[in-house]
Parts: structure tokens; sequence; C-alpha cells
């Protein structure tokens, strides 16, 4: 299936009741927007034997991916539509997350913010507020790493050329995502977002999360924040057993690979 949370665009293999069908070069040459079908990251949904289903997630480039905010509300709104149910449990490299409708609204509950160095994780000891790069930048894990700089302006940033230099800073061992948000009001914020492993995407669930905790924690905004991103707005709400996201969803087509296809991986 093809979804998209925001514009930022996913493909979602069911793989319920069979083994796990995908692996890294099955997952980039569907990355592949000219030869294949373009996403920013695939779900794979799985059988759990603790909660309601497994989700697994790639990248663009067929690398693993911890969490995926996004990808998990959709993956949350087409399962609650198969089982008919307002409720869900997720197993993902993360923990156990939990799904909830909520007046026609999915929220998903990513998880409390990873503020320790090592569960970033970070490759050495650092001030995790401030940290030793130009910028100063945060650093928060929502299951995957983050660095988020809050700016005068992220229209104005070089997401494309920081993005990229950035994305494999020494101090990020797994490699990092990067967001660039400025303050539109106490409960606004505006952010951009280069996502490693796959470049800048319109929207990110986990780096809206973090970009939310660090407004927070800075005393720029409360902890519950709508984000304007480039395909839309989502909404964050930092509350007491974790960081729920919602925004809007979108199912965009079912398909079939075809053998040619499958053929040439």
């Amino acid at each position: 299936m093809k979804w998209h949370g925001a514009g930022n665009d996913f493909v979602i293999v069911d793989s319920r009741g069979q083994p796990s069908r995908v692996h890294e070069r099955l997952a980039a040459a569907l990355g592949d927007r000219h030869r294949g079908v373009g996403f920013d990251q695939l779900a794979e949904i799985r059988d759990s034997e603790v909660a309601d289903i497994d989700l697994a997630f790639r990248n663009a480039d067929g690398s693993t991916a911890g969490a995926c905010g996004n990808a998990t509300r959709c993956v949350a709104r087409y399962m609650m539509d198969v089982l008919g149910r307002d409720r869900l449990s997720i197993r993902t490299e993360r923990g156990i997350l939990q799904a909830v409708e909520e007046g026609g609204a999915v929220w998903v509950n990513m998880g409390p913010p990873q503020l320790d160095w090592r569960e970033v994780p970070l490759s050495e000891p650092a001030d995790l507020t401030a940290l030793p790069i130009e910028g100063a930048p945060s650093a928060v894990g929502m299951g995957n790493p983050h660095m988020v700089f809050m700016v005068a302006d992220a229209e104005a940033e070089d997401v494309a050329g920081r993005g990229a230099a950035l994305e494999h800073h020494p101090l990020f061992p797994e490699a990092t995502n990067v967001e660039f948000a400025h303050v539109r009001a106490p409960d606004r914020l505006r952010m951009r977002v280069w996502e490693r492993g796959t470049g800048i995407t319109l929207a990110c669930g986990s780096g809206a999360c973090a970009t939310a905790v660090v407004a927070a924690r800075q005393g720029l905004t409360g902890r519950r924040v709508r984000i304007e991103a480039d395909g839309g707005m989502l909404e964050v709400d930092w509350r007491e057993d974790g960081v729920w996201l919602t925004g809007p969803t979108a199912h965009v087509f079912d398909a079939r690979l075809s053998a040619d296809f499958l053929g040439a991986l």
C-alpha cells in the first residue's frame, strides 16, 4: 500500500500470517522514485506475540529505522479499520506503543523522550541542550536520534546542505535526523527536516516529537503544540506517559509487485 501523513510518504507491506518479505535490497528498490514506488520510509506489518501487531521500518536507502511516527499513525489507521477497533498496541524496536482514536483522529504514544546521551545515542557524554556543534543544537532520542536547531527562521535555513553535512556527525554513531524550527506562537512551531537515510521530507513524526520536546524544555512553548511541516500540520502533546502524536493520514493506493520487478533484484 501507499500512504502518506502530511506528505511524509510510505510504502506499507502487510506481512501478517507469513514470513517477513522485506529485505534491504527490496526496500531500496521500492524506495527508488524512478524505478520503484518511492517513499520516505517503508513500514512492514508483522505478527506479534506481545502486541496486536509488530512494525518494522526501513529508510529509502534500505537501511533500518528504529521509529517512524507518521508511518505508525498510518498503520494504526489502517489496522483500526481492518479490525474495527479504536485502540491498538504496536510492537516496535522502541517498545510497545499505544494508538487510540479520539474524535476521528488517531493518536500514537511515541514513548517518553530519551534524554540521556547513551539512549539518543551519542558517541560520548555531552550536554544534550547545547551540543558542541555550531549553532548549539539539542539532542533527543525518540527511538531514533534527532539533532534539533531552534533558529530565528526555519524558512531561511539550508536544510539540504546542513542536513547532509550533519547527518553523519561523529557525535552520532547511528547517524541522525536534523530538524530546524522556530516559534510562531506559544503553541505553534514551524519545522523543516532532513531525515537520515532519506533526505528532506515534507514531514517527520518523530522529528515533530523531538522538536516539541526541545521547545518545551527551553521554555519556548507549552507541552502541547501544533507543528507546521512542509507538507501539513502535526500536533504533539508531551504527556506524563509519553509524547503523543497526531495529524492527517491518507491511503493512496494498493499494489502488487510484478514478477519483472522482483526478478531484477
